[in-house]
């Protein structure tokens, strides 16, 4: 649990809370100015990746500097409207990624055989 001091006093953050929200359901046409036109609002953006693979378009990595804006940014655009397509936002989680992309690899491995 991540524990960061306010001044007055603590605030406990869940454990999944990072800086980088993972964003899904875009639009698949979608730019890198409209992205930071709708996230930039939040806070300051380190980076903005988004996924243009086939079988990962829609979605992108919202790399923020301060943990709360990206806290916040999930908080607000959870269901967001964006070219009639309903933001998913969730927190980026190492070990979930790596996990899909290590079965991914293995469903290649045994439709190559």
């Amino acid at each position: 649990m991540v524990t960061i001091s306010l001044g007055e006093g603590n605030t406990q953050l869940p454990p999944e809370v990072n800086r980088v929200p993972y964003v899904q359901n875009l639009p698949f046409n979608i730019s890198s100015e409209e992205m930071y036109d709708i996230f930039g609002k939040y806070g300051a953006i380190r980076q903005i990746r988004i996924d243009t693979n086939k079988d990962t378009r829609g979605t992108a990595f919202v790399v923020y500097e301060d943990i709360y804006d990206a806290k916040t940014v999930i908080d607000h655009l959870s269901g967001f409207n964006v070219a009639n397509r309903y933001l998913i936002m969730l927190y980026y989680q190492q070990a979930k990624m790596s996990k899909m992309f290590d079965q991914k690899k293995k469903e290649d491995k045994i439709t190559k055989l």
